[in-house]
């Protein structure tokens, strides 16, 4: 029923607008020119209208400097072939279905988390309903495909974490090469795929060197004598074999993901050297440099400090009519939006949680905070060391699902902590919140998915100013 719900949010009208908006502009052309091709190709002069009127193969033959890995535009090209690049639905069908794969995903990590199906089906009930997921679900973005891979590799680290031993150092991790493997897939869509690679890779050489030390001090209270090797050795073998899974095929995921670029030889920078690898070098260094000097001024640029409070949401889309021309029959015109804005309901809160985990942790080391803090470390913090950077609310996406399983471990403990007589009533409280937010969304619904409406009420809408 869940699934059913994310997939009605992000598949229904999934063609409007047929244009590109925002920054699938550059996105979903170059998805095109990458899948005919192997790299991506420039277009002529102004070519969105001819684009969007179906004329899909007016590209050149010369190269365009991108400045994100291939592999999002490998995804969203594949449903473009399938579908039609001709299609608007076929734009951003790619990313639909992974944003609708994620609350599946956000529910089977919840399983895990919380032990329980209830719980579980908040989370995915939250993810599916949360208008900066459908948004993201529904736009030819890469933001929402990193945010797949992420999640993807954060289930596969759970799964790791149930099944490791802390016997003998072993190669048989299969479910921390997946962790390496997706990491590396994320890394392959934004290049802030590698502070995940980063946080969870700490977080598996650290945890698994803290729990051979308890180990070793658990044997020396029970009279053994401390033996060195039971800690440091193992942990030190065990750490270089972790770091052998996650990060060479991590690496080798990602050079995968530039076959297309490797194997042909009309791609930006390919021929500024004979051996290809230094070529790609070369890419990678052009392409680093643009990042680490962009500091173009935007009208939706953002701060990072702001993200959790959703105080700068991005307009994807905006139309106006005047009242009687198409049909509009308001005296204060007609308007059509997609704006990028989370549920107020469940982004005020889930912010809220995660300050409040964060103190657990600091005093409690709670175990299931510290994980889901984990993913906020892996994708939020490293933003507040760009602060002067071009960057925008809708990043938050990456670990918007983390935001989430905060609200619901908060929920959770509200429950937990109420004796039997106060249970009903905290019960209600917390179905009545549940109830709240999916009526905030049916009521921001329209402002995200470029319902047309008349201007009156999308302004009603615009409880900030920055929101505007």
């Amino acid at each position: 029923m869940i699934i059913a719900l994310a997939a009605f949010l992000r598949l229904w009208n999934l063609g409007y607008p047929k244009k590109l908006v925002f920054d699938e502009t550059y996105y979903v052309k170059d998805a095109w020119t990458l899948w005919n091709t192997g790299s991506e190709k420039a277009w002529p002069q102004n070519p969105n209208a001819a684009f969007e009127a179906g004329q899909v193969n007016t590209y050149l033959s010369d190269p365009s400097f991108v400045v994100h890995p291939p592999l999002g535009k490998w995804i969203m090209g594949f449903g473009m072939w399938i579908f039609g690049p001709e299609h608007a639905f076929s734009w951003r069908i790619s990313v639909a279905v992974l944003s609708i794969a994620a609350v599946g995903l956000i529910m089977m990590i919840a399983k895990i988390l919380f032990q329980t199906r209830v719980w579980a089906l908040t989370s995915g009930f939250l993810l599916a309903i949360d208008g900066h997921a459908i948004v993201l679900g529904r736009t030819g973005l890469l933001d929402g495909i990193l945010m797949f891979f992420a999640l993807l590799a954060f289930y596969f680290l759970l799964r790791h974490l149930q099944t490791r031993t802390l016997d003998a150092p072993t190669w048989r991790q299969p479910w921390l090469l997946a962790v390496g493997v997706t990491l590396g897939a994320a890394s392959a869509v934004k290049w802030s795929g590698l502070y995940f690679l980063a946080a969870f890779g700490l977080y598996v050489a650290f945890s698994e060197a803290i729990e051979r030390r308890k180990k070793a001090l658990l044997a020396l209270e029970e009279g053994q004598r401390l033996n060195l090797r039971l800690w440091l050795v193992p942990s030190a073998l065990q750490g270089l074999i972790s770091f052998t899974f996650m990060v060479p095929t991590a690496i080798a995921t990602y050079l995968a993901s530039w076959t297309g670029w490797l194997i042909t030889s009309g791609g930006y920078d390919r021929d500024s050297n004979a051996n290809a690898l230094l070529a790609l070098w070369n890419y990678h260094r052009d392409a680093f440099v643009f990042h680490v000097n962009l500091h173009t001024p935007h009208s939706y640029a953002s701060n990072p400090i702001t993200w959790l409070l959703a105080i700068r949401p991005t307009s994807f889309f905006y139309e106006s009519l005047t009242n009687g021309q198409d049909g509009c029959a308001s005296e204060s015109g007609c308007s059509s939006a997609i704006t990028a804005l989370g549920n107020p309901f469940i982004w005020l809160p889930a912010a809220a949680s995660i300050l409040f985990l964060a103190y657990l942790f600091a005093t409690r080391k709670t175990r299931v905070g510290g994980l889901i803090l984990l993913g906020i470390a892996g994708g939020y913090l490293p933003w507040l060391a760009f602060m002067n950077r071009t960057v925008f609310q809708f990043y938050a996406i990456a670990f918007l699902p983390w935001m989430i399983l905060g609200l619901v471990y908060v929920l959770r403990m509200y429950l937990h902590t109420r004796d039997s007589s106060e249970l009903p009533r905290a019960i209600r409280i917390v179905g009545g919140y549940l109830g709240l937010t999916f009526a905030v969304s049916l009521f921001f619904l329209p402002i995200w998915i470029g319902t047309w409406t008349p201007y009156w009420y999308w302004h009603l809408h615009m409880w900030l100013p920055s929101w505007i």
